[in-house]
């Protein structure tokens, strides 16, 4: 998916998949009673928020889940090995179809989901719910490989204490944000002014919101454009407000750390995923000082990235029946809005308008203010995080090594972008 087609397709009609299949009275919850099903879950603030209810899950089934959960780098490994391996030791496991979809689809690692969702759903699951942009993301060559557990995008988190105590604007602009950054720097010396995501491996998914924001695209005419102007131009941008306002060892930082030095106050502005409003609100310090925003415009306006994790089974589990029953109670209508009271935002647009979340939005600004920046992720939102082709995952790599490059001064940004391109160009030739 390109950087301008997630808004087009939230308006697409609902998949083929999706048409409402006819149920049986009574769905049979305990149809799979006594059965283990292994869950590789990825420990962030959408596993963790799910993970609360696995009790109920297990009520309700009468089957027992067995989660093995994992920091995000370490996750990915495992499912490598395991799926390499075509080792049943998973049942279901996290994706993110805008990052290794292709490649994992290719692979064959993936069930079918589509059936399974047509023939055996209980009535109240709502297939026809979810987000059709989500659905189509997750579906590669006619498969639906997973069902959607939320949508995100990396939101801008700000101090409106700080910006008051060192008379600096809520910034409209990237150029605001720099300018904002050098004012707190010279104002409060024991705050970093701005943090995001330095990690190499993860700086695509921040990355991509700057290139996007200045007009940059990662591919023209077949050919890696981190070297074109507004690639290069987004290359320094990003790496100067790490290199200048962020934190020591800002090369290491991917969501966990951020969000820990925003939360504790030392940090003044945090870029990084909506999906950390709970742990960021988490003990209620940043409750009433925290301003929320889509990244600031650029050269060609607001383009923020918008993404959605996916709930997969794998075509290796000798129990795809259990292992779906499983998802879909993960991605039914009732738990997608008991998540979305923890601050987990929902692919089912009409959770939105629910009564009860409704009130959960009103009863704090900061709320109303991250509803408000997810409306402009599902209106304006590029899902294009890295390059892509089949290698995505590999060519997400590639920019966080030119960002880190510019960030720790090791390379002029000629010197960067065009190893960079280099070595991107040889994937996209893969096909």
């Amino acid at each position: 998916m390109n950087a301008r087609t997630f808004a087009a397709c939230a308006a697409l009609p609902v998949l083929a998949v999706a048409s409402a299949p006819a149920h049986a009275a009574d769905f049979e919850w305990k149809k799979f009673q006594g059965k283990t099903v292994t869950f590789l879950a990825n420990n962030n603030p959408l596993a963790l928020a799910l993970l609360s209810f696995k009790a109920d899950f297990e009520k309700l089934t009468g089957m027992t889940l067995k989660v093995d959960g994992y920091q995000e780098q370490q996750m990915r490994q495992r499912l490598v090995t395991v799926m390499n391996a075509r080792s049943d030791e998973v049942d279901v496991f996290m994706t993110l179809p805008s990052r290794e979809g292709e490649q994992f689809a290719a692979a064959g690692w993936y069930a079918d989901l589509a059936a399974m969702s047509k023939d055996e759903a209980a009535k109240e699951y709502d297939l026809a719910g979810l987000s059709p942009a989500l659905l189509k993301a997750g579906t590669f060559n006619g498969k639906l490989t997973s069902m959607p557990m939320n949508i995100e995008g990396p939101i801008l988190y700000y101090r409106t204490d700080i910006l008051k105590r060192c008379g600096v604007e809520k910034p409209a602009t990237i150029k605001d944000i720099e300018a904002a950054a050098e004012k707190i720097k010279a104002c409060d010396s024991t705050i970093t002014p701005f943090v995001s995501r330095g990690l190499k491996p993860a700086i695509a998914y921040t990355f991509s919101n700057v290139l996007h924001n200045i007009g940059g695209t990662y591919i023209v005419n077949g050919k890696s454009a981190l070297c074109s102007p507004k690639g290069k131009q987004s290359l320094e941008t990003y790496s100067r407000l790490l290199r200048d306002f962020g934190p020591p060892g800002v090369v290491n930082y991917s969501f966990q750390q951020i969000s820990a030095l925003y939360r504790s106050g030392r940090a003044a502005m945090s870029f990084d995923s909506s999906n950390e409003l709970r742990t960021v609100m988490d003990g209620g310090e940043r409750l009433k000082d925290t301003g929320l925003a889509p990244f600031p415009a650029g050269e060609a306006g607001q383009v923020p990235t918008a993404i959605g994790w996916g709930m997969a089974v794998s075509a290796y589990s000798k129990q795809q029946g259990p292992a779906w029953y499983f998802v879909q109670w993960a991605t039914s209508p009732d738990v997608q809005k008991r998540m979305a009271l923890q601050g987990i935002a929902p692919p089912r647009p009409a959770v939105a308008n629910d009564p009860e979340y409704r009130k959960w939005i009103e009863a704090e600004p900061v709320r109303r203010e991250w509803q408000a920046a997810l409306d402009v992720l599902a209106e304006k939102g590029s899902s294009e995080v890295g390059y892509p082709i089949v290698a995505n995952p590999e060519s997400r790599e590639f920019i966080g090594q030119a960002v880190q490059d510019l960030i720790l001064k090791q390379k002029t940004v000629d010197q960067a972008c065009a190893d960079a391109d280099k070595a991107l160009d040889a994937l996209i030739a893969q096909k």
